[in-house]
């Protein structure tokens, strides 16, 4: 077995429950078993601190999953999924949820989300990945399960020196998947949505606009499949749908149908030059929702996204009717709720207009994140503009 010692005071931060140990933090190495299995970490001076899988090919020297000398097996796994699902249906979720969410559910790199009788995997780590098979069996021990998906495609694989997956692992996946969220039909598609088939983490800001979409015409921007639209139009006049994808608005129309909602309509096209065209028209509205894809995927990037954020938003403001409703969300990691709140104050002076903030929401409760990592991700604005 691996034993990694750290280099001193290199022990601090794991103390302070942080859980990646990287490559320059290590003064030396002992021992040798296969890429991907359990390293003992250790502090300089040899005082035991954790626990975790180990992969040579990545900065991410260990990822600890444990600190304790316990083994990390299938039963392990099998135990922390199960508690991980026992909260989330202890606070409601029935239909569709993240049953595990990778560190703060106790094994970083995997991700695992329930879609009624089926459930969807993505796997981020070389350590998860030599378990995978083990993860597929306790899910059908656990779940009894129709079908399981394996969606691993993200760019975090690539750094752990593995190759995408997007394959069935188990059973028989269907094309699509109805859920229910906030007591409205959802049409999934599990093998070829976004992410693993839906957004999951936005459920409860879904719900959290209904009260104020009531008798406006809404302007939903980056619409995917619709779930603030259906949402909106429960109490709306209108609800324009805009998305640059058109699969994902034939989708808006197809959960307005499944929900009898006849007071939403689409258009295909890049949100950006909507909004301007509309500006140009001169065409205002009651509330305009964004919920754009993240803008950046590196903290490189995080100058020219929040120039990205800021364009939008200002479009937003100015194509909004006095009293009216701004909706403004981020889901990029690396772009902070300071920064995403001072580019709305930016804007706000360059409109010249009064904004007052009504709420501001994070991601759903079955995204729970460690306060010692990174893992809070989502901002949700909801905004008065005067």
């Amino acid at each position: 077995m691996y034993k990694v010692y750290l280099k001193k005071n290199e022990d601090k931060k794991i103390r302070l429950n942080q859980n990646i140990v990287y490559a320059n933090e290590v003064a030396r190495i002992e021992g040798k078993d296969k890429n991907g299995s359990i390293a003992y970490v250790y502090s300089f001076d040899g005082e035991f601190i954790g626990e975790g899988f180990i992969n040579h090919l990545s900065k991410m020297l260990v990822r600890i999953i444990r600190r304790d000398t316990y083994p990390i097996d299938k039963n392990y796994i099998k135990n922390i999924i199960m508690n991980a699902d026992i909260y989330r249906k202890s606070i409601g979720y029935k239909s569709a949820y993240r049953l595990f969410y990778s560190e703060a559910d106790g094994l970083s790199g995997l991700i695992i989300d329930k879609y009624e009788d089926y459930y969807s995997i993505q796997i981020s780590s070389l350590g998860v990945e030599l378990f995978k098979n083990d993860i597929v069996q306790i899910l059908v021990e656990l779940f009894n399960p129709k079908g399981i998906y394996e969606t691993s495609e993200e760019s975090l694989r690539k750094k752990e020196g593995l190759e995408n997956s997007e394959k069935a692992l188990y059973g028989d996946i269907p094309q699509e998947v109805i859920i229910e969220e906030n007591g409205l039909k959802i049409s999934v598609d599990i093998k070829g949505g976004q992410k693993t088939g839906y957004f999951l983490d936005q459920k409860e800001n879904r719900y959290a606009i209904r009260k104020y979409s009531r008798n406006k015409d809404v302007l939903d921007c980056f619409s995917n499949t619709g779930g603030f639209s259906i949402n909106a139009a429960l109490n709306a006049k209108s609800v324009t749908a805009v998305d640059i994808s058109e699969k994902a608005t034939t989708n808006v129309l197809r959960n307005a149908s499944l929900n009898n909602l006849s007071n939403i309509s689409v258009i295909t096209g890049d949100c950006f030059k909507v909004l301007r065209d509309f500006k140009n028209q001169g065409r205002l509205f009651d509330m305009i929702i964004l919920d754009p894809p993240a803008f950046t995927k590196s903290t490189n990037e995080v100058k020219d996204a929040l120039r990205g954020y800021k364009d939008i938003n200002k479009l937003a403001m100015e194509l909004l009717k006095k009293g009216g409703i701004l909706v403004s969300s981020s889901c990029s990691h690396f772009i902070t709720i300071n920064q995403f709140e001072n580019m709305l104050k930016e804007v706000q002076d360059l409109v010249n207009k009064k904004v007052k903030c009504l709420e501001i929401r994070s991601q759903a409760p079955d995204h729970p994140f460690l306060l010692s990592s990174s893992s809070e991700y989502l901002k949700f604005f909801i905004l008065q503009i005067d």
